[in-house]
């Protein structure tokens, strides 16, 4: 079982800057591939970004690639989300997710993931 937590999310204006955190519990962490999603009023949950077990492998959604950045602390048990040159359109609620799944590789569907953070509202002004 893992239990997620995210932090970081707030106001800011376009063009500026945040740093999700997404804490998780449990001693699988490392073996879980982790992504972030987020869902804005009215829309679909879509898919952000996500990352393998070890860091070493990434995927970013074409709207946001070049800006944001996905990297994680196994030993904190903690995935981060960087997220630069904000736009309005990025307005959200952003969640992580931790893999339903041991494995190697990362998973850009959220079908995909079993655990999920209560997610932190992210807002760009214009």
């Amino acid at each position: 079982q893992v239990q997620l937590v995210e932090s970081g999310g707030g106001l800011v204006q376009a063009g500026g800057s945040l740093r999700l955190s997404c804490a998780a519990s449990g001693r699988t962490f490392s073996s879980h591939a982790m992504g972030w999603f987020r869902q804005a009023p009215g829309k679909e949950r879509e898919f952000v970004a996500a990352i393998n077990w070890n860091g070493g492998v990434t995927s970013y959604a074409d709207s946001v690639k070049g800006r944001f950045s996905i990297s994680r602390d196994n030993a904190k048990n903690t995935v981060y989300l960087r997220m630069n040159s904000l736009k309005p359109e990025d307005t959200a609620v952003y969640y992580c997710a931790a893999s339903r799944d041991y494995s190697a590789r990362y998973y850009i569907t959220g079908d995909d993931y079993g655990y999920w953070g209560q997610g932190t509202q992210v807002t760009v002004s214009s």
